[in-house]
């Protein structure tokens, strides 16, 4: 209903008590000021002053908008600071969903950089797997997601979201120490065809499927989990062999297990996700920035 810029020239007009006097102290000419008056006049649909002598009063509505123009000024004003904080990077909230094996190594090192140089801003951390942290980016309920994909494995992307790679995480065979294999520098997946095999999450399990597949044998699962903690300890006691990235192995590694590569190397992507018009927030973009420079110091970049 009000420009604000006349919200503003009405307020000076009190404060200095003429036109002429919130002109000098505008830098308007007086014309201009009187223009001013005479729309917001218009937009109220009543007289805001009178003149009374060479004096000017208030009118009823105008004392009822004096009362009213300092909070609205004042909340333009901090609306002002607030989005001028958030273009600077002085503040700011980024809600990132992560996979779990990325939330304990890139997260961590991206937000202890983010910290040392954006105090201010401030990241909220999510879990879950693809593809339901896609899903639930698109639906909103975070700003930033990490996801990771498989060759073999096709990724419907919506057109609103934009993929960033961030590096490519080496496969590794985990034995139980003493396993034959185990002495050798990398393992073929063929020669492990007779083995029973500990799952992970279902995208996982389901790239293991298929590289087993490719190779014209079934894998036999004898154990499925999504926790890398319990996958580890089930090869520690011979229960099983399992197909784990490097980033698990980075930050995980149970002293009765024994990793090797693959040959020839098998990887998964890992990639960012963001909607189109968020890569334009500046903390947003800022976080994706730390993300990536983390991830290309990472082992299996």
């Amino acid at each position: 209903m009000f420009d604000s810029r006349h919200i503003r020239t009405f307020h000076e007009v009190v404060e200095t008590g003429s036109y002429s006097a919130a002109a000098r102290s505008l830098g308007y000419t007086q014309p201009a000021i009187t223009q001013q008056m005479k729309a917001l006049e218009r937009a109220v649909g009543t007289p805001l002053f009178i003149r009374v002598g060479r004096r000017m009063r208030l009118t009823e509505a105008g004392e009822t908008l004096v009362r009213h123009a300092d909070v609205i000024l004042g909340s333009l004003s901090a609306a002002e600071q607030q989005l001028t904080a958030l273009t600077r990077l002085r503040t700011g909230r980024v809600r990132v969903c992560a996979f779990p094996s990325a939330n304990a190594t890139l997260i961590p090192e991206a937000l202890a950089r983010l910290a040392a140089g954006y105090p201010g801003v401030r990241v909220e951390l999510l879990e879950d797997e693809p593809p339901e942290s896609l899903r639930r980016l698109v639906r909103g309920e975070c700003d930033l997601t990490l996801a990771f994909t498989y060759p073999g494995l096709h990724e419907e992307v919506p057109d609103e979201v934009v993929e960033i790679l961030l590096m490519e995480d080496q496969l590794t065979v985990l034995l139980p120490a003493g396993h034959p294999l185990a002495r050798r520098r990398s393992v073929k997946l063929a020669d492990l065809a007779g083995e029973r095999w500990i799952a992970g999450c279902l995208r996982c399990r389901a790239n293991l499927l298929h590289e087993c597949a490719e190779l014209g044998f079934a894998p036999d699962v004898a154990f499925a989990t999504d926790d890398n903690l319990v996958v580890q300890s089930l090869v520690a006691e011979g229960l099983g062999v399992a197909m784990v990235p490097a980033l698990v192995l980075s930050f995980l590694c149970h002293r009765k297990v024994t990793g090797r590569p693959l040959d020839p190397a098998s990887r998964r992507r890992v990639c960012a996700y963001v909607l189109r018009e968020h890569l334009r927030i500046p903390a947003t973009a800022l976080v994706l920035d730390e993300l990536r420079t983390v991830a290309a110091n990472k082992v299996g970049c």
